[in-house]
């Protein structure tokens, strides 16, 4: 395995300070997200950005937020075969202003994944089921087990959907080892950070730094390359501390503590 930066970990830095951190800290994959993309003049441009400094692009950050349509996921499929990854993350949406139909939701997500495929497949992308930890349910995912988020991929072959394994979101299901086992090569990106309490006001902004909270890196690291996967693992941390933090520090930090996710 090899150490990505997803870009939103330092979210006060421009994309082309982020490669160049990355290249100085021994970095070589890096993940962006849409509006960093959007503000370093779009996808080309950023693929060049990318290229030139010898940095392979790991995933995209995000489509999904099926409950409002399906044009924006089809920009991100454009995006992120521009870019030259194969992997879209998917944040696929919560619940509809009002609605307390929860099944109705998960189904709409089903037949979003299901109206996309024949296009992402056209421009040799995956589309990455990601399940978000429970609390955010109501507002950014109904799908918050990566079990869930197998049984939608299911009717897919694994290059044309997969899920991500995200230690923050899913490191308290029970379920987990096994689901990881079941996943096999489904898992289209493994990205990491820990569960640091207690959570602020803002429950989105509780992440930390590898090795500053309560999740099990190594047995998390160990299922998913028992399972097969062997590709890069993201670096992605929302902290407000982290973000004022100076970029330069904070991917220092992210390079020191790669040896505690257990690869």
């Amino acid at each position: 395995m090899k150490l990505s930066l997803n870009t939103a970990t330092v979210k006060r830095a421009s994309l082309a300070q982020a490669a160049q951190l990355c290249v100085e800290n021994g970095i070589t994959g890096i993940g962006p997200w849409r509006d960093a993309v959007e503000a370093a003049g779009g996808a080309g441009a950023v693929r060049k950005l990318f290229d030139s400094h010898g940095l392979t692009v790991t995933s995209l950050c995000r489509g999904g937020f099926f409950q409002l349509g399906l044009d924006d996921t089809r920009r991100a499929i454009e995006e992120a075969a521009t870019l030259g990854t194969r992997e879209l993350i998917l944040v696929v949406g919560g619940m509809p202003d009002g609605s307390k139909d929860l099944p109705a939701a998960r189904r709409v997500v089903a037949d979003s994944i299901e109206a996309l495929v024949p296009y992402a497949v056209q421009h040799d992308v995956r589309l990455a089921i990601e399940p978000l930890h429970p609390m955010f349910c109501a507002d950014r995912a109904v799908v918050s087990t990566l079990g869930q988020a197998l049984d939608i991929a299911e009717p897919f072959a694994p290059h044309e959907v997969g899920v991500v394994v995200d230690t923050y979101h899913v490191w308290w299901d029970p379920q987990l080892p096994a689901q990881i086992a079941r996943a096999g090569d489904r898992i289209a990106s493994y990205q990491v950070c820990d569960w640091v309490v207690p959570l602020p006001e803002d429950m989105l902004l509780g992440r930390g730094h590898v090795g500053d909270g309560h999740i099990d890196f190594p047995a998390i690291t160990g299922a998913v390359r028992r399972a097969g996967y062997d590709g890069y693992v993201e670096v992605e941390i929302f902290n407000q501390s982290i973000w004022d933090t100076d970029p330069a520090t904070t991917v220092a930090t992210v390079a020191q503590r790669w040896p505690l996710v257990g690869v």
